[in-house]
């Protein structure tokens, strides 16, 4: 377990005030939780950004299923790549559209030109990666 330093922070009046309504609409019970949530965050970002770690992360696809070949080229994707995708959800939203969300790990840089070229595709509606991190260097 890693022991805990207490620290003081200066900080304008007016940007304190934004944080504590920040923390109250959030349901921060300190501002500690806050700021550790914040730094962590920042964290997370710096070692995506870096794109030499082990990330994880999700890859959501909004397409039109009746778009000539994209089924096959989104699941080929999923094959060329199979090393990063760890699990897949399939859901019919309607008579022409699916949702399908993809779990990958793996690194950084990697997983984006993948969620590049699968959302680059003909056919995808919408789409979204949201990485994060395996917690390993937080």
């Amino acid at each position: 377990m890693s022991t805990v330093t207490r620290f003081g922070i200066s900080m304008d009046s007016s940007l304190l005030d934004q944080f504590d309504a920040y923390i109250s609409q959030k349901g921060y019970s300190n501002r500690s939780e806050a700021l550790r949530d914040l730094v962590r965050e920042r964290l997370i970002h710096s070692e995506w950004q870096a794109g030499t770690h082990e990330t994880i992360g999700t890859l959501t696809l909004i397409y039109d299923h009746h778009q000539r070949e994209l089924q096959s080229r989104l699941t080929g994707h999923q094959h060329e790549h199979n090393a990063m995708v760890i699990s897949t959800m399939h859901v019919h939203l309607d008579h022409h559209h699916c949702l399908e969300v993809l779990a990958v790990k793996g690194q950084a840089d990697a997983i984006q030109r993948m969620a590049d070229e699968m959302l680059s595709l003909r056919g995808v509606k919408h789409g979204k990666l949201v990485m994060t991190t395996t917690g390993e260097y937080l």
